[in-house]
């Protein structure tokens, strides 16, 4: 498991789980999540790791859990 501090731009695959809700969060925190594709508590994207989507989780490191796809 790959933190979402940890994370750099690379030609590599991730795997980004949302583990917590935005309730009570703010709104770009929300809209930032819809981005990644991320609906639900447990709902997991495959994207890839270009400057954009790693971007979105230094965002957001605190709602999500970060892998390297397999």
């Amino acid at each position: 498991m790959t933190t979402p501090k940890n994370v750099q731009v690379s030609e590599k695959t991730l795997e980004i789980t949302q583990i917590k809700s935005t309730i009570g969060g703010k709104q770009n925190q929300r809209d930032t999540l819809r981005s990644l594709g991320l609906k639900r508590i447990g709902h997991t994207v495959v994207r890839k790791a270009d400057a954009v989507t790693v971007g979105m989780i230094n965002t957001i490191p605190h709602l999500v859990k970060v892998e390297e796809a397999k």
